[in-house]
């Protein structure tokens, strides 16, 4: 399948999964619903790759980086996600994914030792910028909430929305890895996310999250779309393109789908932003296009590297 079809698919998916997450919310704790929703994603994956004569256990040098990715992207990254929604509106998460485009250089930095460009630091001042500005109400009222006595919810959201896109750009980097060592993308996730399971399994038990089954019908449909579209089709999608163009190109798909979920939300959320939340939206997307017109190096690099591995 080209990779525009497979732009255009992940965009659309993903750009309405943080209003979706919102319909697993309430009934169950945030962590049952990551457990539920890629256990289900594991499960048909695996019967994806069954039919399709692949062997289910990749090399073990491949498996070692998968659990690191699974735990990172599937676990972690999930688990502060679905819990951020609960004090922040989906679309203000979207918007904050959109900042993985400056954190993949950084970690590309980390792991791979690629320099940081001047337009980097240019551009990424420009996304912090805005995403003060976007959240600058919020923050001002939750921090004199909590000079009044209250919770100040809100930045404890924010705070776990920040480390969510941290987690996911760290997996997406541990990803690379893998495929250095395994050339199959679906059974790549479904051990993945099998991982990501027994993590925020752990988890659940730990904090002794109880594994009731919801009633709602909107809680059922949520998961199966999270569980099919965003989890298997999607992420199939996602980590096709990291495998053709690099990390730093498939992440494109950050500027798109904070516009579509802030349509939906919107639409769905009765969400209302004002001058300064639509000036900082703008800001940090613009950035974030910018950002990603610096020629791809690191990219590419990564790129050369997993087709000479497979």
């Amino acid at each position: 399948m080209p990779s525009s079809v497979l732009f255009v698919i992940a965009c659309l998916i993903w750009g309405s999964t943080f209003y979706a997450i919102t319909l697993q919310l309430g009934e169950v704790a945030p962590v049952v619903s990551v457990v539920y929703r890629f256990a289900l994603a594991s499960i048909v994956l695996f019967g994806w790759c069954l039919a399709r004569g692949d062997k289910l256990l990749p090399p073990r040098k491949a498996l070692f980086w998968i659990m690191l990715h699974g735990f990172a992207t599937f676990g972690l990254s999930y688990l502060f996600t679905y819990s951020s929604e609960q004090y922040l509106v989906s679309a203000l998460v979207a918007v904050l994914f959109a900042l993985m485009v400056f954190w993949n250089p950084i970690c590309s930095r980390l792991f791979f030792g690629t320099p940081l460009s001047l337009r980097t630091y240019a551009t990424g001042s420009l996304a912090v910028l805005g995403v003060i500005i976007l959240f600058w109400n919020s923050i001002t009222a939750s921090l004199n909430e909590i000079m009044s006595g209250g919770t100040g919810h809100f930045l404890l959201g924010l705070g776990m929305a920040l480390m969510a896109t941290i987690c996911s750009t760290v997996g997406n980097t541990l990803v690379v890895k893998a495929r250095q060592h395994t050339p199959n993308v679906l059974l790549t996730m479904a051990w993945g996310m099998l991982f990501g399971t027994l993590l925020s399994t752990s988890w659940a038990v730990i904090t002794g999250a109880s594994f009731a089954l919801p009633t709602a019908p909107k809680y059922w449909g949520g998961l199966l779309y999270l569980s099919l579209f965003g989890s298997v089709i999607a992420f199939a999608c996602y980590f096709t393109l990291i495998h053709r163009l690099g990390t730093q190109k498939a992440v494109y798909i950050g500027v798109v789908t904070p516009v579509i979920s802030v349509l939906l939300s919107i639409r769905l959320e009765n969400f209302r932003p004002g001058p300064l939340e639509w000036l900082g939206m703008a800001l940090c997307l613009s950035s974030v296009a910018w950002a990603l017109r610096t020629p791809g190096t690191p990219a590419a690099s990564q790129n050369l590297t997993l087709k000479k591995a497979s």
